[in-house]
């Protein structure tokens, strides 16, 4: 990724905000936007650059300011400071998170579960086979596989020296 991609800023949805989010290509990397609940005599506006998944916890940075044009300016220095330690890996990460949460909304959106909430009776036990375990006749063989596996029951583990 290179570094002259220009940020991009938008106005939030929220009308009762005055808030922008600040994007590099498609990824929203940071906010500026006015503080709430300070005293009239202290900076009004704040900036923060962070996002995941993809940065670390704590690899991001945050501000305030007395203007949004000095708000503006210092998200833009750290911005420039900050990007060539994001690996590009970091981006992949959120976009790949965006579209799986993305998947999942179209699914809700079409009324489908998530494969999640799809009861599964299927296990697979120790020996590599995968059995029903609703099926006695298919689970009831693999009880003598948990026999030979004595730390699977915590009373028999509990005894041993």
């Amino acid at each position: 990724m290179t570094n002259d991609t220009a940020l991009t800023r938008r106005r939030s949805e929220n009308s009762h905000e005055e808030t922008w989010q600040i994007y590099f290509t498609d990824v929203r990397v940071g906010t500026i936007g006015m503080r709430a609940g300070v005293p009239i005599h202290a900076d009004q506006w704040g900036w923060s650059i962070g996002f995941y998944p993809g940065m670390e916890p704590g690899a991001g940075r945050m501000g305030i300011a007395a203007s949004l044009e000095a708000a503006r300016e210092a998200f833009d220095a750290a911005w420039t400071e900050l990007l060539p330690s994001i690996p590009d890996s970091a981006f992949a990460e959120w976009r790949h998170d965006r579209e799986w949460r993305a998947a999942m909304a179209a699914k809700r959106a079409r009324g489908e579960k998530l494969d999640s909430e799809i009861r599964n009776t299927l296990m697979r036990c120790v020996c590599g086979t995968t059995f029903d375990s609703w099926k006695p006749a298919e689970s009831y063989p693999h009880r003598e596989h948990a026999k030979e596996r004595p730390f699977a029951d915590p009373e028999a583990a509990a005894q041993t020296p």
